[in-house]
């Protein structure tokens, strides 16, 4: 824990040291943003869905570490919360993601094929993905952190997520994706606005634009819940979620199903 710190604070001491964040050109035309259109989804109002499977794919965020009460996480709550909702009688949770997993990491998984039966089984599939990749930029140059590497990685997690998209897709076409936004963890050593704070809006804005070109996905932004602990809702380690924090995670996204239409996503198969 007190390398932790130590790395944190080094953290921001460097980049507070006045670095010049340019945009990402070419990030907006990488995919046309499309519009989540409800009124053009059918909806089957005498179907009955009685039980349903929830997928979690991505990094440690999905797998719930940090959670003290040992309820995995967001994923495991959401579960428990789901089972209330009109249409389902019981839901199986299938949690495929790894601590420490990188975009480059899940799409590699994904291409061996292993993880091809339990996404075909899939009602819903939740992730988060992208808090690893720039935390290897982090591990990588401590002392002599460049914000244009952040811009380079962004270009190539965009690719990356892309493709991500796309094999879910090619093995299931229809379940609605939930995407999880990033947040930052630094946040906890200082709430004056810096440089990194950019470099989460810009890495969240591309999560958002390649769900929008989904219509069957929803972006969940989560980084304003973590942007201090004055809620006490970290880990000890400072950069985890604790239970509370996973608590406000599955409320935001309750939210998100509201605005996404939750009915519509599910070709009126579900609701709350």
């Amino acid at each position: 824990m007190k390398y932790r710190l130590i790395l944190v604070v080094a953290m921001f001491a460097i980049l507070m040291t006045g670095c010049q964040f340019n945009q990402v050109k070419g990030i907006q035309e990488f995919t046309e943003r499309q519009p989540l259109n409800l009124q053009n989804i059918e909806v089957d109002e005498t179907f009955i869905l009685d039980n349903i499977t929830i997928v979690g794919l991505g990094d440690s965020l999905t797998q719930g570490v940090g959670d003290e009460r040992n309820l995995e996480g967001y994923i495991g709550r959401l579960g428990n919360e789901m089972t209330t909702f009109k249409g389902v009688r019981d839901v199986s949770i299938m949690n495929e993601a790894k601590r420490g997993q990188r975009s480059d990491q899940l799409l590699s998984q994904l291409h061996s094929g292993k993880l091809d039966s339990t996404i075909q089984k899939a009602d819903f599939v939740f992730m988060t993905i992208g808090g690893n990749d720039i935390m290897r930029i982090i591990k990588q140059d401590l002392f002599h952190l460049r914000v244009d590497a952040f811009q380079k990685e962004l270009i190539e997690f965009t690719q990356r997520f892309n493709d991500i998209l796309e094999e879910i897709r090619r093995l299931n076409p229809d379940s609605p994706i939930i995407l999880l936004g990033l947040y930052n963890p630094f946040s906890v050593v200082t709430d004056e606005a810096n440089e990194f704070d950019q470099i989460l809006r810009n890495w969240n804005q591309v999560i958002n634009i390649l769900s929008n070109s989904d219509n069957n996905a929803c972006f969940v932004p989560v980084d304003d819940l973590f942007n201090s602990n004055a809620n006490m809702v970290y880990h000890t380690d400072f950069f985890h979620p604790n239970s509370q924090g996973y608590e406000q995670m599955t409320s935001r996204i309750l939210d998100t199903f509201k605005t996404c239409g939750l009915k519509q996503l599910t070709n009126g198969e579900l609701d709350f």
